[in-house]
């Protein structure tokens, strides 16, 4: 897939996210969109980077989630150095 094409589904699938309204809506469309291990691949993901902001150790994440230390390692990565999209998720959540 080129970079045009890629860039213009992302944009388009940002789109469909930022207009949910509702949770019922959004867990209709994450089922719809995804398949059963990608919605679990994500919530490890979120777990973990909820782990990792609370200090516990890449081991004990490790062992807690089920998720490989390299996952831990890089969504650790993704929350010191990515985007900030972990960081204003966790914010909001903890509010």
């Amino acid at each position: 897939m080129n970079s045009e094409r890629f860039n213009q589904q992302f944009t388009e699938l940002v789109s469909a996210f930022v207009a949910i309204t509702s949770p019922d809506a959004m867990v209709a469309f994450l089922h719809d969109l995804c398949t059963t291990a990608e919605l679990g691949a994500m919530g490890q993901r979120f777990e973990v980077a909820r782990l990792v902001r609370e200090g516990l150790s890449y081991q004990e994440i490790s062992r807690l989630t089920g998720a490989s230390t390299a996952t831990v390692t890089r969504v650790a990565h993704a929350l010191k150095y990515g985007e900030g999209g972990y960081g204003t998720v966790l914010k909001e959540e903890v509010q």
